[in-house]
């Protein structure tokens, strides 16, 4: 799931997750973060699920992936679209 709030020219993007699914683990991983993964780590809340927020700039298009344990790479159903095997967001 993706939580948005809209700043002045930037945009706050919260990637949430489930706290167990899958286990292990999990970063967002995209070309705002040059593809490094472990740059963008979903940490625990109190709601029970794991979130990372990043801060983008205001009206740009931007290309991530989550990446769990053991290589395992996945996609956000609730991206704005998907170009290929990378979701995709716009700020």
């Amino acid at each position: 799931m993706l939580e948005r709030k809209q700043l002045k020219d930037r945009s706050q993007v919260t990637f949430v997750l489930p706290a167990d699914a899958p286990p292990g683990p999990v970063s967002v991983v995209g070309d705002f973060n040059d593809w490094q993964p472990g740059a963008h780590v979903l940490e625990p809340r109190k709601d029970g699920n794991r979130a990372v927020t990043v801060i983008l700039p205001g009206k740009s298009v931007h290309s991530f992936r989550y990446l769990a344990a053991g290589d395992y790479w996945f996609d956000e159903d609730h991206a704005d679209a998907h170009d290929g095997i990378n979701g995709r967001l716009q700020t």
